[in-house]
């Protein structure tokens, strides 16, 4: 369903697991991101109603597990460590080529937003089936469904405001970029690390 090209090695869990209080904050940072990214969209294409009220309800959504995640880590007794750079996002983000038309800057951005939620459903799926953490596996399992809910929201974003053909070219493109990016990652207690 997500269609990605290489997926995750389930070995990455015994990495993840042995620095939760890591991959929590990681995660955290990771939720607050999203929020931040939906509200940017609603700051730079505030014509879009339809846009507007999806990336309304997302900001709140994506608000709203940052919260479960840090309850998660006070629950345990962690501290919320610092933001890192997230350069899994950082890569996906320099695929596309500037372009000074502001239609396909939205369709770029909602098709990157896609990717990432799309290799964050992929992740807490692995961390879901293969952690030793119950607790942490019943969590994970809850938030892949929404994960895979924003990733075809912003699919289906994308494709509204572009050809379906051209949005399935580049997305399809976007893919194959990714897999060979993804190559350098899963050696990190970090969700796309």
């Amino acid at each position: 369903m997500l269609g990605l090209k290489l997926p995750t090695d389930p070995r990455w869990v015994n990495i993840a697991e042995k620095n939760i209080e890591e991959i929590l904050t990681d995660h955290a940072y990771c939720e607050q991101k999203a929020a931040s990214t939906a509200i940017s969209l609603i700051v730079t294409y505030p014509e879009h109603h339809d846009l507007v009220r999806e990336m309304s309800a997302l900001a709140r959504e994506e608000m709203s597990h940052f919260e479960m995640v840090f309850k998660k880590i006070e629950q345990r007794g962690y501290t919320l460590g610092r933001e890192r750079k997230d350069e899994y996002v950082n890569r996906l983000q320099r695929f596309f080529p500037k372009t000074p038309d502001r239609n396909l800057r939205l369709i770029h951005r909602l098709l990157i937003a896609a990717l990432i939620e799309a290799r964050s459903c992929e992740r807490f799926k692995v961390i879901s089936e293969h952690i030793n953490d119950k607790e942490l596996a019943d969590f994970y399992r809850k938030l892949m469904i929404s994960e895979a809910n924003h990733y075809t929201l912003f699919i289906k974003l994308a494709r509204q405001y572009g050809s379906r053909e051209e949005v399935d070219g580049m997305w399809k493109s976007l893919l194959d970029y990714e897999a060979d990016v993804i190559k350098d990652f899963g050696n990190k207690e970090h969700i796309h690390g």
